[in-house]
């Protein structure tokens, strides 16, 4: 019997002092990637169309010296969130579905959930460091900093 591979998955949730509306709205925004990569990261947009079902990104995210590549498709947009899909990129395969759940007026929790696999051999060395669980949750407290700065603003 062959052993089963479980796809990693990494889950992440924070509360914003926003509403519902506020919160989309600031992940449509064409510059919220840019926002959200956490230094030393450094991105490069090649193409963003505006958030919608089958919407494309294309991007370039310098580790130091090394570019990685990347092109996402959005699926399942509605109110409450949406799922970036890697089209091609350097995962073997990357789904991140963010989720926004109304707890009170003015109140929000966004909800990350990735589920990803890394290219076999050397040609994945680079994602199993970038996407160690260390690295996700450390990027992932930079995004909900940015965010409630963001919001907070508005």
């Amino acid at each position: 019997m062959a052993a089963e591979w479980a796809v990693p998955v990494f889950d992440y949730a924070f509360t914003v002092a926003a509403p519902l509306d506020a919160v989309r709205d600031f992940h449509r925004d064409t510059r919220a990637l840019a926002r959200l990569t956490p230094p030393p990261v450094f991105v490069r947009l090649h193409r963003v169309e505006p958030l919608a079902e089958g919407s494309v990104s294309e991007f370039t995210l310098w580790v130091g010296p090394v570019p990685l590549r990347w092109t996402a498709v959005h699926r399942g947009v509605s109110d409450r969130g949406f799922t970036d899909v890697q089209a091609s990129g350097p995962a073997a395969r990357w789904e991140h579905t963010h989720t926004f759940v109304p707890l009170a007026a003015g109140r929000t929790e966004i909800r990350e959930h990735i589920e990803y696999e890394h290219k076999p051999g050397a040609a994945g060395l680079l994602t199993r460091v970038l996407f160690a669980r260390p690295n996700l949750r450390a990027m992932f407290l930079y995004r909900s900093l940015v965010t409630r700065w963001h919001l907070r603003r508005r």
